[in-house]
């Protein structure tokens, strides 16, 4: 990268004058809040899905660059790893045949993908964590070569003054080290937006901390990294310890990780802002010349483009979002939660099932977070990450009694958390047969304990019983995968013999 380029747009030198712009940004966001000049929601809805790169043995392949130009689509674009791809499903009125017209255009824009990503000698892959990757391929050569991916390299590696190092204690023990953010791409996600008032904010915001860990345990679909078999969502604590900035001392003293659940219930989208801005400094400080209570004394909206760039290296699970379109500004609670794939069928099942459960319990009069302390919920995520669809979840104990219970994930969901996504799938005027055939593929996990990562370990086990090494075992799994995948059929359904 240009030393031009990094001088043009970011001040590396005067952090003092960026966090004093930082708070000017804040104060502009309170200004908008308490003026109520927010756009009134649409009950939009976003997707977003990150895609891996393999070729026909199921290795990675880093050629995003080719295939991109050969997709020549602005719903693809590329990732922090040149085995990355992202695709961008345009907002959508969340009601009536949502999931349909969804489930639809992602399989026509993939389908497109992998068309041209053949002929790249390469395919599109929807899965949390490829299996065959290896720390050789996740290196600093191998960043998709754009100015944003080096630079955060560099601000995260300076921050932290030492190479970074991976330890996950699962099935198996895995150590490294690297010397580069690039493990990072090995995390491959779908991200749901929804457009929600201020007002109405913290509400669905605490909704969607408080059912992570039902959404991570239906979902998992990453047991595997470097060769071992970790937890059912190794996404999860590889992305923390990727990103994290902090030194051992650091760490020891109790500053909190960029990668954060949050530590506490919210009232309001300033907290999260707030929060962000006061506790971790900035990586990519933005020279930009907008002065928020100017553009405000005009009557009109500021981007706070240093607010929302700071905002962007803070990698909370459930993030909040300031946007400004048709000149209005809005707001969205970004779910980060959820790994790719395996099929579209799955990823719209999750899709329902999160929309419709943080909306059922953002409308409870009794809601779930003053009945649960936030530590539960916390607690339900690691539990869900490591354990998956057999992991066992903390919840407010029905009726009119006090107090929480523990249960198996696949009873809870199967029991109180499909019927409430039901009814507030319900709520949103989702046609009822979408509804039904998005949530009976979570029932039938729960029924046969089924999903991306448990399927993964099974047919692994299987290749390994059958006489094949550890490196061939996950290849042909990952091959396996690929084509069950292709045929479109929920996880649940697959067979697990290689």
């Amino acid at each position: 990268m240009g030393e031009k380029v990094v001088a043009d747009r970011f001040d590396l030198s005067d952090r003092r004058r960026y966090r004093q712009k930082l708070h000017k940004c804040l104060e502009g966001l309170w200004q908008l809040l308490e003026e109520k000049r927010f756009d009134r929601p649409r009950n939009l809805m976003g997707l977003e899905i990150e895609l891996n790169l393999a070729d026909a043995q199921g290795q990675p392949l880093m050629v995003n660059a080719e295939v991109l130009q050969r997709i020549a689509s602005s719903d693809f674009q590329t990732e922090l790893g040149q085995f990355n791809l992202e695709v961008n499903i345009v907002p959508h009125a969340l009601s009536g045949r949502v999931l349909d017209q969804l489930a639809e255009e992602l399989r026509t824009g993939l389908a497109y993908a992998d068309r041209q990503a053949r002929q790249a000698e390469a395919r599109i892959v929807m899965i949390g964590t490829l299996p065959t990757l290896t720390p050789r391929d996740l290196t600093v050569a191998n960043l998709t070569d754009m100015d944003r991916y080096r630079l955060l390299n560099d601000q995260i590696m300076a921050a932290r003054g030492e190479e970074i190092t991976l330890d996950i204690d699962g099935v198996e023990h895995l150590t490294t080290t690297s010397e580069s953010i690039a493990p990072e791409s090995a995390c491959t996600s779908v991200q749901l937006h929804l457009q929600v008032t201020p007002g109405r904010f913290a509400d669905v915001w605490n909704a969607a901390q408080a059912i992570a860990g039902a959404q991570i345990a239906m979902g998992a679909n990453s047991p595997f990294l470097f060769g071992h078999e970790l937890w059912r969502e190794s996404r999860i604590p590889l992305f923390l310890q990727a990103t994290d900035t902090r030194s051992p001392e650091l760490r020891a003293q109790g500053v909190r990780p960029r990668t954060w659940f949050g530590e506490r219930w919210i009232s309001s989208a300033y907290d999260l802002f707030d929060e962000n801005a006061r506790y971790f400094p900035a990586l990519l400080p933005l020279r930009d010349e907008e002065d928020p209570q100017r553009v405000l004394a005009a009557g009109g909206v500021p981007s706070l483009p240093e607010l929302t760039l700071h905002n962007g290296t803070v990698y909370r699970w459930n993030r909040p979002v300031y946007g400004v379109m048709d000149g209005a500004p809005h707001l969205r609670v970004e779910n980060r939660v959820l790994p790719a794939g395996p099929t579209v069928t799955d990823v719209l099942a999750n899709t329902a099932f999160y929309y419709g459960l943080v909306r059922a319990l953002a409308d409870d009069p009794r809601p779930v977070w003053n009945r649960m302390p936030f530590a539960y919920a916390e607690r339900n995520f690691d539990a869900a990450c490591r354990h998956g669809i057999e992991a066992e979840l903390w919840w407010p104990r029905s009726g009119r009694g006090s107090g929480l219970v523990r249960r198996p994930a696949t009873r809870l969901v199967r029991e109180e958390l499909l019927p409430l996504a039901a009814a507030g799938l319900d709520a949103w005027g989702v046609e009822p047969a979408d509804r039904d055939r998005c949530l009976t593929v979570i029932e039938e996990r729960c029924r046969r304990g089924v999903n991306g990562a448990s399927w993964q370990a099974s047919a692994y086990r299987g290749a390994l019983e059958s006489g094949l090494d550890r490196d061939k075992a996950l290849a042909a799994v990952t091959r396996a995968y690929c084509d069950r995948a292709a045929d479109g059929a929920a996880v649940h359904t697959w067979d697990d013999g290689l």
